[in-house]
C-alpha cells in the first residue's frame, strides 16, 4: 500500500564523498533557498537529491547503495521523487539510467542549472559565492577551484570533474567575508589540487596571492590547507605560513607512495629524493609544520620490497597525520591497462599494516604534547566533553581535544587556552587555563 509523503514540497538533499561534493551541495542548497525552495540536508522532505561518490570502489557502493534506498522508499510512497548528481552520475549516466531506471533524472557535476530547473527553480548567476553551509557555523569549507589537470594513473577525477578551474581571488575574497560576517572563524582551502591553482587565471601559481588577500579579511582567524600536490609546489606558501599567524602550521598533502617505480607508474612527476627534499624543506621552513598525507597500497605491480620500502619511510617520516587506502582498479585511467596482480587481502594487511604503524607513531607525538599548553578551537559537546581541536588538526579527519565540560562553559566556536594532561593514539585531554 502507497503511504503518503511526508513534508510536501521539502527537498532533501543528502551527500556522499568528500569535502569538495559537500561544498556543492551547500552551493545547490543556497541556490534552491533563494528560489524560495524548503530545502534540508540530511533530514526529511518528499523530494530527494543524491549528491554522489564515484572516486573507488567503495564510495561508489555506497553511492549505488543510497540510490537503491532512496529508490525504494520512492516506491514506498514514503518520497516523490529522486535526482541524483555528483561524480558517480557524471562518470557512470548511462549505465545507471539503465540499471536505476526508477531515479526521476540524473545530472553531471557541471549541470547545476539543469538540476535547479527540474526542481522548479532559476540558476541565479549573482548568487555564486552565496550557499547555505552544513558544517558549524564556525568553520567553513572554501573551494578555490574545481577539476585537476594532473595526469595520475589511478585517479579518475578529471574524468568526473574536468580541467583545472581556478576562481578568481577578489571572488574568493568576497565569499570568505560573507562567510566571516556569519561568524566563520576558520576556512578550510579545498581543491583537487591546491598547488595549481591561478596558473589558468594568471598564468602563475597564485596561492600564496590568495591567502595574502584572505588574511585580510576581518573575523577569521585560522585559515587551513588541504590537498597539495607535491610535484611544482609553490614554497612562496611557506614564506606567507610562517609570516601570517592565521595561516595554520599544517598541510595536507597526499603523496601516495615513496618507491620510486610505483611513483613513476604512479606518474606523480617525482622521486622519493624529490619528496624527501620537499618534506625537509617543509620542516625548515615552517618549524612544527603538521603534516597530512594519503598513501595507497596494492597498486599494480607494487612488490613486497616495494611496499617495506614504503612502510619504512612511513616510520622514518613520522608524519602527524596519515591515512592509508588500498588501490582501487578504476576503468577509464591509465592504471586500468595494468594488472590488478595485488590479491585483495594483501592490499587490506598492507593498509592495516601503515595504520597499525602510524597509530604508534600518533601516539608518541600526542605523548610528547602533554604538559603543553595549546590555543584550541571549540566545536561541540559530546558525552561529557568539550571537543576542540588545535590548528594542527582538521575537523572530522585528525585528532581532538576533550576538556570535562562538568563544572564550566565554553562556547562553541570560541578559542580556549588548553593544557594537555593525558593523550592516546588519536586524542589529547586537557584542561582549560586562562
Amino acid at each position: 500500500m502507497r503511504t503518503k509523503s511526508l513534508k510536501k514540497n521539502r527537498i532533501n538533499v543528502v551527500t556522499l564523498g568528500c569535502s569538495k561534493n559537500l561544498y556543492d551541495s551547500e552551493v545547490l542548497m543556497g541556490q534552491l533557498r533563494a528560489g524560495n525552495k524548503e530545502v534540508v540536508h540530511e533530514g526529511e522532505g518528499n523530494i530527494v537529491v543524491i549528491n554522489t561518490c564515484g572516486f573507488i570502489a567503495n564510495a561508489k557502493e555506497e553511492s549505488v547503495n543510497t540510490i537503491l534506498e532512496y529508490v525504494r522508499q520512492k516506491e514506498a510512497g514514503q518520497v516523490d521523487k529522486v535526482f541524483v548528481t555528483g561524480c558517480l552520475s557524471e562518470r557512470y549516466k548511462p549505465d545507471l539510467e539503465k540499471e536505476i531506471p526508477d531515479v526521476d533524472a540524473y545530472f553531471g557535476t557541471r549541470e547545476l542549472p539543469r538540476l535547479l530547473k527540474a526542481l522548479g527553480a532559476d540558476y541565479k548567476q549573482e548568487l555564486v559565492g552565496e550557499r547555505l553551509t552544513t558544517t558549524p557555523s564556525h568553520y567553513a569549507y572554501l573551494k578555490i577551484a574545481e577539476g585537476c589537470d594532473r595526469p595520475c594513473s589511478f585517479c579518475a577525477i578529471p574524468l568526473m570533474r574536468g580541467a583545472h578551474r581556478s576562481q578568481p581571488v577578489e571572488d574568493l575574497v568576497r565569499e570568505a567575508e560573507k562567510l566571516a560576517a556569519r561568524g566563520v572563524r576558520e576556512l578550510i582551502l579545498i581543491a583537487q589540487d591546491l598547488t595549481y591553482y591561478g596558473l589558468d587565471l594568471y598564468k602563475k601559481r597564485a596561492l600564496a596571492d590568495l591567502l595574502r588577500a584572505l588574511v585580510k579579511v576581518e573575523g577569521i582567524e585560522w585559515i587551513r590547507l588541504h590537498y597539495a600536490f607535491p610535484a611544482g609546489f609553490p614554497t612562496d606558501v611557506l614564506e606567507v605560513m610562517r609570516e601570517e599567524p592565521k595561516i595554520c602550521n599544517y598541510l595536507d598533502i597526499p603523496l601516495q607512495h615513496i618507491s620510486d617505480p610505483i611513483l613513476k607508474s604512479m606518474r606523480r612527476g617525482t622521486t622519493r629524493e624529490k619528496t624527501n627534499r620537499l618534506l625537509e624543506t617543509f620542516r625548515r621552513e615552517v618549524p612544527g609544520i603538521a603534516l597530512r598525507t594519503t598513501l595507497i597500497v596494492g597498486y599494480p605491480g607494487e612488490t613486497e620490497a616495494d611496499f617495506e620500502t614504503l612502510r619504512n619511510w612511513v616510520a622514518e617520516t613520522r608524519f602527524d597525520r596519515l591515512g592509508c587506502f588500498a588501490y582501487s582498479h578504476e576503468e577509464n585511467t591509465h592504471a586500468y591497462s595494468l594488472a590488478d596482480d595485488v590479491p585483495e587481502e594483501v592490499k587490506q594487511q598492507r593498509a592495516n599494516a601503515i595504520m597499525e604503524l602510524q597509530a604508534g607513531i600518533s601516539w608518541e607525538l600526542n605523548q610528547a604534547k602533554v604538559g603543553q599548553r595549546f590555543r584550541c578551537l571549540i566545536d561541540r559537546v559530546e558525552g561529557g566533553y568539550y571537543i576542540g581541536r588545535t590548528e594542527s588538526d582538521s575537523p572530522d579527519v585528525d585528532n581532538e581535544v576533550r576538556v570535562a565540560a562538568a563544572g564550566q562553559y565554553l562556547r562553541l566556536g570560541e578559542f580556549a587556552w588548553v593544557r594537555i594532561t593525558e593523550a592516546s593514539d588519536y586524542d589529547l585531554f586537557g584542561q582549560v587555563e586562562d
